[in-house]
């Protein structure tokens, strides 16, 4: 498996990282660390979780896990998220220093770790100023208890705003960004992905198989049953069966990464993965699996290396969607020139 800095930082990490966000839900205690120990086996560096995961489970999980492998912490990049409610009171959530002070020395209980190697901001918080959260940050980075700090969920003004702050007050800077990005949700290419490539931070995708659309799991007009995450609750998330069924575009790229996968003998989300990771500004596609098997067959991504061609056409068939102001065709003029005269 290919490694790449975390972002702007010097720390090197795998080009993609296991998420935890089944452990405890949809994986159990015993599957959860067998997914652990074969994403290892596979040279992946790279953990994401978060503190609301199953309740604080899979941080607990991950933790006992290190615990039994002595020696792995050191080998192993560490990142959970704070941000969402732990608890019933009003400064059980948000970004306020109240909050992520709690719930940081929360988490580092539940990792049973000294430090968090990435510390990363679930979502955006109106309600708190950012500069007392960008503060919180760098006091977190200066005490040792986190060595870098993140986003999740953020808009392009949001990253862009943060890490602007953050320069003028001399304080540590943001490192990376965790989007949804798969070849189904390509809309954080206006204005999300340029914030991220101007501010020199990395991405880290979640979802990059939209729910498992792109495995090519879900056939049309049928509607998904048994052992699947849309077969058990099909209005489940932004996935959600209905609206993606109706939806030609979604089968449009579906079919295109059918395609490639014959072409290349690889499965459909192996393809989907390695379209994400050659994608600008990523650092890491989190991987999402419920059980080994699932994880084996992502892991294959890392193998496979998809021609020009082929890239393209994936990229014409994903083409995102966007055609009234501020974006589409006729906006393209107006955030663009062309160099005129001279050579």
């Amino acid at each position: 498996m290919d490694l790449r800095n975390l972002g702007n930082s010097g720390t090197i990490v795998s080009e993609y990282a296991l998420g935890t966000m089944t452990f405890g839900a949809e994986a159990d205690e015993s599957t959860s660390h067998a997914i652990l120990d074969r994403f290892i086996d596979g040279g992946g560096t790279f953990i994401d979780t978060a503190d609301v995961y199953s309740s604080g489970v899979s941080e607990s999980i991950i933790g006992r896990w290190l615990a039994r492998n002595h020696g792995s912490r050191d080998r192993l990049v560490i990142a959970t998220k704070g941000r969402f409610p732990m608890g019933d009171g009003p400064n059980d959530l948000g970004l306020s220093r109240t909050h992520l002070r709690a719930a940081l020395d929360a988490s580092l209980r539940r990792l049973g770790v000294d430090h968090i190697d990435l510390y990363q901001l679930h979502a955006f918080d109106a309600l708190t100023p950012l500069e007392e959260t960008l503060r919180f940050l760098d006091d977190a980075v200066t005490a040792g208890k986190i060595s870098y700090y993140g986003f999740s969920n953020y808009l392009g003004w949001q990253l862009t705003k943060a890490a602007a702050v953050a320069q003028a007050h001399g304080w540590a800077p943001p490192v990376t960004l965790q989007p949804q990005y798969s070849l189904l949700v390509r809309g954080i290419e206006h204005e999300v992905v340029p914030a991220a490539l101007d501010a020199g931070i990395g991405l880290l995708p979640w979802s990059p198989l939209a729910g498992g659309w792109l495995s090519g799991k879900y056939r049309r007009d049928q509607a998904p049953t048994g052992a699947t995450r849309l077969g058990e609750n099909p209005t489940r998330g932004m996935e959600a069966w209905e609206a993606r069924n109706a939806d030609a575009h979604t089968w449009a790229v579906i079919d295109a990464v059918q395609t490639v996968s014959e072409q290349t003998g690889a499965s459909m989300s192996q393809v989907a993965l390695a379209w994400l990771a050659d994608r600008p500004a990523v650092t890491s596609v989190i991987l999402g699996a419920r059980t080994v098997e699932q994880l084996e067959d992502n892991l294959g991504a890392a193998d496979l290396e998809l021609t020009d061609e082929q890239r393209s056409a994936l990229d014409e068939a994903s083409e995102p969607r966007a055609e009234v102001y501020p974006y589409g065709e006729q906006a393209v003029a107006q955030r663009h020139r062309k160099r005129t005269g001279g050579r």
